[in-house]
């Protein structure tokens, strides 16, 4: 009889682990895209700054916009899974105060420095380059 049982058991144990497996390859990753996100800081070179009011990011499928703390932007995307590109970004070309212009050469050069992982939860988004500088960002409360 426990043989029996045991030649029950092992193809159920087996059917089970493939289903594990098998969920992990599907499983649902949330997504970044058409999302607004406030900037909260960046960390450049070992150095974190947090972020203006102003400075926000949004991604769609084929294109990026915001503000990067003084400036509008907007650019080129390129989203595959949690690996997204920036390119030819273009700006408004308003001039701020020191600070804010020096935060924003720094998010604009962390958001083209080659491609971007994004790692997400709840509300939070990281996006980090190939030089490891990393954007935290939160996502914006509903106007």
């Amino acid at each position: 009889m426990t043989l029996a049982v045991a030649a029950v058991l092992v193809p159920f144990t087996v059917a089970c682990g493939g289903e594990t497996g098998d969920s992990e390859a599907v499983s649902v990753r949330q997504p970044v895209t058409g999302i607004d996100w406030r900037v909260d800081s960046i960390t450049v070179g070992g150095t974190t700054r947090q972020a203006p009011a102003t400075a926000r990011l949004r991604i769609d499928d084929d294109k990026a916009s915001g503000n990067l703390g003084c400036n509008r932007f907007s650019a080129r995307a390129t989203v595959r899974g949690d690996q997204i590109t920036l390119g030819d970004l273009r700006t408004t070309r308003m001039a701020c105060g020191k600070e804010r212009m020096d935060f924003e050469r720094a998010f604009a050069r962390s958001l083209t420095t080659g491609t971007l992982i994004a790692e997400r939860d709840a509300a939070k988004l990281t996006l980090t380059n190939g030089d490891g500088d990393r954007v935290q960002l939160s996502r914006s409360a509903p106007e």
